[in-house]
């Protein structure tokens, strides 16, 4: 104790060179916890995107890329699902719900999505959250429209707008919809998931807006007005993928099974969690890398400290001769300078802590409203708790090297002469 307090005079006497070694490791200290909170949550938001469903069933493709485009709205099928197939599939008698996607349009750079009521009764994103809305309430006419909360921010829509649906990604005059609009009837509240930037209609709307038109080009002649479409038969007769849940966990593998082997056409059905975590396997080397860059950095601040310690130990020789004059033994001097140095770190490490407290407390309203992610102003976690651990460890080691040299000067001038 008597170390550490003789330590903390020592700081208090050098004031700016410690408040400048303090500031750097605070930085530090604050970017590496801040990435790892960010990378937990990310991958928790990732984890959390679809939650009880059983099964994702689509066209023959590879797993990644049935979910990318059935729940991330990432990319485009290879082929289309008959919507007499989806229907068998859906009345097997292991089948509890399903609910029918039918992708392929956009809005102003945001997908469209074609379903029916059953999406809004169970879709679960989370630990197993059910869609909310913020306003309005399901899409409920023909031409009625669900936005989510992201659409809703960017493109200033509330309930009567008016929105004009694009055939294909991109949103150009030749490929819209005009004949047809669309009004906002409800906006779903913020889930932090792709349903956030999706346009939500009905199934027969898909079919509707696309009547007189063929591989996505209006045949000149054959154009349905709004009111036309009404009256024919909208059953679509493809879609693009289907969600299912299960009456039984313990179906899983025989529906899967069932679907992979369709005789009908070549169909594929994933296990959600499966796939994500594959996907994760992916993607996840960007975060890890990112991470490592942290601690990089943190390497650095330690190497600050380092470099200030080792500078000022020659201006200190004097300050070391008088704790030998009045007893003080070259292990206590050590111990001094390695203590100088552990202060260093975990004053540094609790102020880069209180830093990212605070900046996450301001910044966490506008990274949920901005990128849908939701970071927790919480505890350490364990990971957490061992990397400040790791930090801590590694600013001791850094102070051996300084205390060693101020060791090696104490015995020195202990062992020369006095004049």
């Amino acid at each position: 104790m008597t170390i550490l307090r003789l330590a903390w005079h020592s700081l208090r006497n050098r004031r700016l060179t410690v408040a400048l070694t303090l500031v750097s490791i605070a930085l530090s200290v604050a970017l590496l916890v801040g990435v790892e909170r960010l990378r937990h949550e990310t991958r928790n938001s990732f984890s959390s995107t679809v939650s009880g469903t059983d099964l994702i069933v689509g066209a023959r493709s590879g797993p990644v890329q049935l979910l990318l485009y059935a729940v991330f709205r990432i990319g485009d099928a290879t082929n289309n699902l008959r919507w007499q197939s989806y229907r068998a599939i859906a009345s097997d008698r292991r089948v509890a719900w399903s609910v029918p996607l039918s992708l392929g349009d956009s809005h102003r750079g945001f997908r469209v999505l074609g379903t029916n009521g059953d999406y809004f009764r169970y879709y679960r994103y989370g630990r197993s959250q059910p869609l909310a809305f913020s306003t309005g309430g399901p899409f409920d006419d023909l031409y009625d429209a669900v936005v989510g909360a992201e659409v809703a921010d960017k493109l200033g829509y509330r309930i009567g707008s008016e929105l004009i649906v694009a055939h294909g990604g991109a949103d150009v005059g030749f490929a819209r919809h005009d004949d047809k609009p669309f009004r906002v009837v409800g906006v779903l509240a913020r889930t932090g998931t792709p349903v956030d930037r999706t346009v939500h209609v009905s199934l027969a709307a898909i079919e509707a807006i696309h009547s007189g038109w063929q591989s996505g080009v209006p045949i000149p002649g054959l154009q349905v007005s709004a009111d036309a479409a009404r009256q024919r038969d909208l059953t679509p007769q493809t879609i693009t993928a289907a969600l299912i849940g299960l009456k039984s966990k313990v179906a899983t593998f025989q529906v899967q099974r069932m679907v992979n082997e369709y005789r009908d056409e070549p169909l594929l059905a994933i296990l959600p969690g499966v796939a994500l975590n594959e996907l994760w396997r992916l993607v996840g080397v960007a975060e890890n890398a990112l991470l490592v860059v942290s601690g990089f950095v943190v390497v650095v601040g330690l190497f600050g400290m380092l470099t200030a310690l080792l500078a000022g130990l020659n201006e200190r020789r004097r300050e070391m001769a008088i704790l030998r004059s009045v007893g003080a033994r070259p292990m206590h001097v050590f111990a001094l300078v390695g203590g100088e140095a552990l202060l260093l770190t975990v004053l540094g490490a609790l102020l880069g802590l209180l830093l990212l407290l605070v900046l996450l407390w301001f910044a966490q309203p506008f990274i949920a409203s901005r990128f849908g992610l939701f970071i927790a102003v919480a505890g350490l976690s364990q990971h957490e708790l061992q990397l400040l651990a790791a930090v801590l460890a590694a600013g001791l080691l850094a102070g051996v090297v300084p205390a060693y040299r101020a060791y090696r000067l104490s015995l020195a001038d202990g062992l020369s002469p006095r004049l």
